[in-house]
């Protein structure tokens, strides 16, 4: 029976993990998604039935000319509600903010209701619920948009914002269908209380559980306690990030003009027809189908018209087809004979179906694609402005346009004219919004190349179809090197195969170093005879380019054509011609040639790699990183790793890994080792990959390597982008302690800020960092018991010392001694707490926003009280560690005693006053948790303190990697066992740190002396 339960568990997972698959989502986002789309999906179903209710009220009670002054007056209170929204967050956490908004929405809605049983109260009741009701809409959109931004991160969110965002659609057709059997049995005066209200509220518990659940991922300090952009960052992209930010305002603006247009138009047409009853039946039906169409297009088309034509194309549809549509069905309505018959009604319809059919798929799903080029810590609020604020000032406009529109034609023109004027100024903003679309499309650029130049953008979020036009745009135009060339690279990054097929048309046109790096990436992504006519036309122009265009155009052709005419190759080895158009020549004939032809290639080669003349060789080198085989000529590899010349030199551990040359891997780590090649050497070794970790990992783990080497290998496994690169950091960074952990630390901080992922979601690496962090409190405690101990006891343990020595009547040279050790060692412990404070600080930014964590820390550094007061307050409303309170403890300016008390009465830490000699030995066993300072100070204090320690610990100390740790075991030796020390004193004159073999030296001296 288990057996057969398991199978069913097992079963059921496989479809589970399709039917995530089936809609793009990933296990680990399933759970934040399904909450998301639940609380959207039942708070829009309330709101819904809310809507049409007052909707069908409203004009039964007022008419549809009244409806403008319900746009303004819902474009008054929107605009107030979202700077109440925005002034909330400064004052509170945003996780209150989110979770209180709709209770605070929701209770007039409950309160309101009851005025229609009143007769006084009646026609207010139903104006003030009706624009209660549009605000809602504002404010909870507002609400899920910024959610959904906290719970996700940027690439998260392209995958369950279509999610989350089709709750809507799946509201209006639940509740279109059921609205009408709730007429039916409730009546319209009793829908929103309790059912629509009911909904909302179930709708904001749904929302309270998410955010208790992952209250990690929102921020617990106010606003105003958070850091925003630097004032560099700020300053550079003010002017770009300004003028995108009002054209996104006026096209949200414009696109509500135009819905706030059709909408009046076609309720009007609504009121004509039916009564308060059929017009909420007809509401709902008609939302019904509406959302049923709405849903199969984000579903199954949305998504592939945005990647096939581009964001631009999406968002252009709706004022497109509304602007074609109108004149297109005014003639075939008949409407300039008959303005206000059925056929003008079931027009309105039409175009009503439309604008919202492509209003909620098409513009919703691109909607926050065009926020995407914004700097990820201002979007946020260039997204409340241009999105809500614009929105409410676009109802608000289209409010008084009808006003002026119904007053203008009243005196000037028949009773029905005003219809036809409300069409064509339709028409006319959706031509308006049209322009504005194509300037947003220019804006677009400029942000994009300003946040690649920050490595803000990457292939992920960025609208590819439309960046190769622009590519073909900024390359064809006048402007400089410099942008046209980083265009390219950023082609070349996010679509390698695209950019050749780009770059072709344009080789001709381009300046000789453009065409250089065309060639390179066109190279890159493999030689397409496609392309071949080409880059025929570039060769044939041999006089008016360069010999690198030269040479990688011979490259190029000779690779692509199926059967190359080899001969003619051959032409190009006479000793006269360019070196690089020879050797690249001679490079294809080792190639593909005849054996004859081999031999000639070969002798050229040889001549290059051994010329006298610098450029020779590099040039010998450079073409033969495309060589297959590079037989007889690799003897020369060794003597060119040696040659006086640094280009060359670099130029072979480039050769070493195109030619993937196993045997000489070694090199490219020998690289790492020399300023002058370690760039070179790093990029080689990241474009090897997980073929590079083992010995990359070698290294950085090899305590005896230098310590600016070992971090070089730490960077080239942080820069390799796999995710066993990824995973190697991870595992180092457990077992590892001290400088090493800060600079896994460091590296995984500028991976996670390179990829724009704001903190951990991971349940794995969260738990992890957890650990990390409680075990560097743990250490913390040993530093602040050790600290204790020296500081209550160093001036008594100096007197015992001097009493030991029979010299008690005044403070003799040995006393001194140990005062002076005993000084140095309470420094090198509160050094190395501040070590351990600065690496918990690089903890939390692994879990929490690194911006806010960084504003705490550098608040915490500062010596002002003011400072460090608004640092503790950052910190304590950003960590929501059970240990936070330690935290904030340890960073605050308090004493090591209550420190340690403090860490001991939470049970992270035991205290027990120890001797000054058990305190060294405890705190030499810690061995490299320690710096290498302070272990040197607890040998000195051992010395002067004559403490016994165990042969393995002096051992291992005299193995240290760092010269004057061993110098100070050895000086400890000298006194304590100078036997031992006479044995060991001819293997020590080896030791490569010259204070080591000065001070060895001394001793031989003393020793022959005695």
């Amino acid at each position: 029976m288990e057996l057969k339960n398991l199978s069913f568990v097992a079963k059921n997972k496989g479809v589970l993990l399709r039917l995530l698959k089936w809609v793009n989502l990933r296990p680990e986002e399933s759970d934040r998604t399904l909450l998301m789309f639940a609380f959207y999906t039942i708070t829009s179903i309330g709101l819904r039935w809310s809507e049409d209710s007052t909707v069908a009220l409203f004009l039964d009670q007022y008419g549809a000319k009244s409806l403008p002054w319900i746009y303004i007056a819902s474009a008054a209170l929107g605009s107030i509600l979202v700077f109440f929204y925005s002034w909330l967050q400064k004052i509170f956490p945003l996780r209150l903010v989110i979770v209180a908004i709709a209770p605070f929405m929701v209770v007039p809605l409950i309160l309101l209701p009851f005025g229609l049983q009143v007769s006084p109260f009646q026609v207010i009741s139903i104006f003030l619920l009706r624009l209660w009701v549009d605000a809602f809409y504002i404010v909870n959109d507002l609400n899920t948009s910024i959610a959904a931004n906290q719970l996700f991160n940027i690439r998260e969110i392209k995958r369950t914002y279509p999610l989350i965002s089709s709750g809507i659609l799946v509201a209006d057709v639940l509740s279109g269908f059921s609205l009408p059997l709730l007429l039916l049995f409730v009546g319209l005066h009793n829908v929103i209380v309790p059912f629509a209200a009911g909904f909302i509220v179930l709708g904001t518990l749904i929302l309270w559980y998410l955010t208790h659940n992952y209250r990690q991922a929102f921020p617990n300090a106010p606003q105003r306690l958070i850091p925003t952009a630097s004032r560099s960052t700020r300053s550079r992209l003010t002017g770009p990030v300004k003028r995108y930010a009002l054209l996104l305002f006026a096209f949200f603006a414009l696109l509500q003009v135009m819905g706030v247009l059709i909408d009046f138009q076609y309720l009007t047409q609504l009121k004509l027809n039916y009564n308060d009853k059929q017009i909420a039946s007809f509401l709902g039906i008609f939302g019904g189908i509406t959302g049923l169409c709405e849903l199969i297009m984000q579903w199954f088309i949305s998504s592939r018209l945005l990647e096939r034509s581009g964001v631009f194309v999406a968002v252009a549809t709706l004022p497109a087809s509304v602007t074609v549509l109108i004149p297109i069905i005014i003639p075939i309505l008949g409407l300039f004979v008959v303005m206000q018959g059925e056929n003008f009604f079931w027009g309105l319809v039409i175009i009503k179906f439309l604008d919202e059919l492509l209003r909620y798929t098409f513009v919703a799903s691109s909607g926050p694609l065009l926020f995407q080029p914004i700097p990820a810590k201002i979007r946020s609020r260039v997204q409340t402005f241009s999105g809500g604020v614009a929105e409410a000032f676009g109802a608000g406009t289209a409010g008084v346009v009808i006003l002026v529109t119904l007053w203008l034609c009243t005196r000037f023109m028949p009773m029905t004219g005003h219809d036809l004027v409300l069409l064509l100024l339709t028409a006319i903003a959706g031509v308006i919004c049209l322009g504005v679309i194509w300037l947003l499309q220019k804006g677009y650029v400029e942000l994009l190349v300003s946040s690649a130049e920050q490595g803000q953008i990457s292939a992920s979020n960025i609208d590819l179809p439309l960046f190769k036009q622009v590519v073909v745009k900024t390359l064809a135009e006048k402007g400089t090197e410099t942008d046209k060339r980083s265009c390219i690279e950023l082609l070349s990054q996010f679509d390698l195969q695209g950019a050749a097929e780009v770059l072709a048309s344009l080789l001709v046109k381009l300046s000789p170093d453009l065409q250089k790096s065309s060639l390179e990436v066109m190279l890159n992504a493999g030689a397409n005879a496609a392309y071949l006519p080409e880059i025929r036309t570039l060769l044939a122009q041999r006089q008016e380019i360069t010999p690198e265009v030269f040479a990688l155009s011979l490259r190029y052709i000779w690779l692509a054509e199926q059967n190359p005419d080899l001969g003619k190759l051959e032409e190009y080895l006479h000793p006269q011609e360019n070196s690089l158009i020879r050797g690249t020549a001679a490079a294809l004939l080792l190639r593909q040639g005849t054996p004859m032809q081999k031999v000639a290639a070969m002798h050229t080669l040889r001549k290059m790699l051994t010329h006298k003349l610098e450029l020779e060789r590099m040039n010998g080198v450079k073409v033969l990183r495309g060589s297959v085989y590079l037989q007889a000529l690799r003897i020369h590899i060794p003597n060119l790793l040696q040659d006086d010349s640094l280009r060359v030199r670099r130029a072979v551990l480039e050769m070493i890994v195109a030619n993937q040359l196993e045997e000489y891997y070694s090199a490219l780590l020998a690289g790492l080792c020399y300023k002058s090649t370690r760039n070179t050497a790093m990029l080689a070794l990241v474009q090897l990959e997980n073929e590079a970790l083992p010995m990359l990992l070698s290294l950085a783990t090899n305590i005896y390597k230098p310590d600016v080497v070992r971090m070089y290998a730490w960077r080239t496994i942080g820069q390799i982008p796999t995710l066993e690169a990824m995973d190697i950091l991870w595992e180092q960074l457990e077992i590892f302690r001290g400088t090493s952990r800060d600079h896994i630390l460091n590296i995984l901080l500028k991976r996670h800020k390179q990829e724009g992922i704001v903190s951990l979601v991971d349940a794995l690496h969260q738990s992890k960092v957890e650990r990390l962090i409680e075990q560097e409190l743990t250490f913390l405690a040993e530093i602040y018991a050790a600290y204790i101990d020296f500081k209550t006891q160093g001036e008594v343990y100096a007197a015992y010392i001097d009493f030991k020595i029979q010299n008690t009547l005044e403070k003799s040279p040995k006393s001194e001694r140990v005062i002076t050790i005993l000084s140095l060692m309470e420094h090198a412990l509160l050094e190395l707490e501040i070590d351990v404070k600065e690496r918990l600080l690089m903890l939390l930014k692994l879990l929490y926003s690194q911006d806010n964590v960084q504003a705490a820390a550098f608040n915490l550094r500062s010596q002002s009280a003011v400072n460090l007061a608004r640092g503790l307050e950052i910190l304590e409303h950003t960590v929501n560690l059970p240990s936070k309170s330690v935290l904030v403890n340890i960073f605050d300016r308090r004493s090591p005693e209550e420190k340690l008390q403090h860490l001991v009465s939470k049970g992270m830490a035991e205290y027990q006053q120890m001797l000054l000699s058990d305190r060294t030995r405890r705190l030499i066993s810690l061995g490299n948790l320690l710096s290498d300072w302070c272990l040197a100070c607890c040998f000195h204090f051992a010395q002067v303190a004559c403490i016994r320690l165990t042969i393995p610990e002096i051992i291992a100390t005299l193995r240290h990697p760092t010269g004057f740790v061993r110098e100070a075991a050895i000086a400890y030796l000298s006194v304590v066992s100078p036997r031992v020390l006479l044995e060991l004193l001819p293997q020590l004159k080896n030791d490569p740190h010259p204070l080591v073999i000065a001070q060895v030296k001394k001793l031989i001296e003393n020793n022959y002396a005695n």
